[in-house]
């Protein structure tokens, strides 16, 4: 693990980086998917190319504690985790297809992904009043024909869908949608579906202050889109379990690539105050400068604990629905204020394309909202926290 993750420092940050730093994070001015073959060949070549693919094709089976250095190693850089094959929705994809994939899904779908050949998207979230925080109010609706099924819906804020290979589709297969805990809460399937199926469209992308997910954020329709029944991955009506497969672990992924940019950003800042003087001395002597400093650094060593603890349980086989709450809900906030205390320190220039720190703020921003805005992780946290106290109340 130790020369893992040297290696894939090594090559993030010769290979990588400069170019990132050259188009100021945005992966389409860099060459989008053209650059992104490209650097997969040389993170291949590294040998630092989906460490957490499965073994059977081509990885190394990392599991969830073992991918957190080497991840935020990769995220140091907003290309990184692209280049070496651990960006989302890929790399989410690939873990959700290793424990729910048919043999002929994996051979189909998992391994192509997992060696880089294509790419893929994962596609929930809906405009209102459908499927977004609250997964239970799905609208997009499968309904069974003769050999498969029928989808008809439309989705948006779907990642890397311009220019994926296929997409893992959730649809209601029974029920109507509700709120939690109602009936509408159950009843959805996922479907795996080439983007070449008659029927989806991908609309537009919709504009978003990141730029450096290749394939943007997208609307997709779909409109009587015709799935066999070979292509159901997993259970039929099962789709909101098997989505926590993905969730949890996707949840904790994003937290490893983003603490990685946020430590960037956080060294780029400490190197300025220590070379930068006024007021009579250096600007990291000063009192204020030294709190932020500090500060930066137990949110880091924080963040990173509570990661430890959620990947922990999620490598010994438990949901980890509480510690994969609190650990997202802490990083998104945290590695945000790590950010903006990076820019603070750095004056103007931390506003400006002279460092790299005001491009990643402006892509950190967006982690506390998807996967589960803080509010939503919040109540759900509280939730959990009543209902444990009650039982012990009797």
């Amino acid at each position: 693990m130790t020369d893992l993750v040297g290696a894939t420092r090594e090559f993030v940050r010769t290979s990588v980086l400069p170019l990132d730093d050259q188009h100021d994070g945005d992966i389409e001015a860099a060459g989008g998917d053209e650059l992104r073959v490209r650097l997969q060949e040389q993170a291949r070549a590294a040998g630092v190319f989906a460490p957490h693919a499965p073994v059977d094709c081509g990885g190394r089976g990392l599991g969830m504690v073992e991918r957190a250095p080497v991840f935020e190693e990769a995220g140091y850089s907003l290309f990184g985790p692209l280049a070496t094959g651990v960006a989302a929705p890929d790399e989410g994809n690939v873990h959700l297809l290793d424990h729910v994939a048919t043999d002929a899904q994996r051979a189909t779908y998992l391994q192509p992904l997992a060696r880089g050949e294509v790419r893929s998207a994962f596609a929930m979230t809906e405009p209102a009043p459908g499927a977004g925080s609250d997964p239970s109010a799905l609208l997009t609706r499968a309904t069974k024909v003769d050999g498969g099924w029928v989808v008809n819906g439309r989705k948006w804020f779907i990642t890397g869908a311009d220019g994926a290979s296929f997409f893992i589709t959730m649809a209601r297969t029974s029920g109507e949608p509700g709120g939690a805990g109602s009936a509408g809460s159950g009843g959805a399937t996922m479907f795996l579906m080439p983007a070449s199926t008659e029927g989806l469209e991908v609309v537009r992308h919709v504009g978003t202050v990141d730029r450096s997910m290749v394939g943007g954020h997208c609307e997709v329709r779909f409109t009587d889109a015709f799935v066999p029944d070979s292509e159901v991955l997993g259970g039929v009506d099962e789709g909101f379990r098997y989505a926590q497969v993905r969730l949890g672990p996707a949840r904790m992924t994003h937290v490893m690539r983003w603490t990685g940019a946020a430590r960037r950003a956080h060294e780029v800042a400490v190197r300025h105050v220590t070379g930068r003087e006024a007021f009579g001395s250096r600007l990291a002597d000063l009192g204020m400068i030294q709190q932020m400093i500090a500060d930066n650094e137990i949110d880091l060593a924080a963040t990173r604990a509570l990661l430890t603890v959620a990947c922990e349980e999620l490598d010994a086989g438990e949901r980890a629905s509480a510690s994969t709450s609190i650990a997202k809900t802490f990083a998104g906030e945290a590695l945000h204020r790590v950010v903006d205390r990076a820019t603070q320190m750095c004056g103007g220039l931390g506003v400006s394309t002279e460092l790299p720190v005001a491009k990643i703020a402006r892509e950190i921003r967006p982690f506390r909202i998807y996967d589960g805005p803080s509010e939503v992780h919040r109540w759900s946290i509280a939730k959990r926290a009543v209902r444990r106290i009650g039982k012990e109340l009797g």
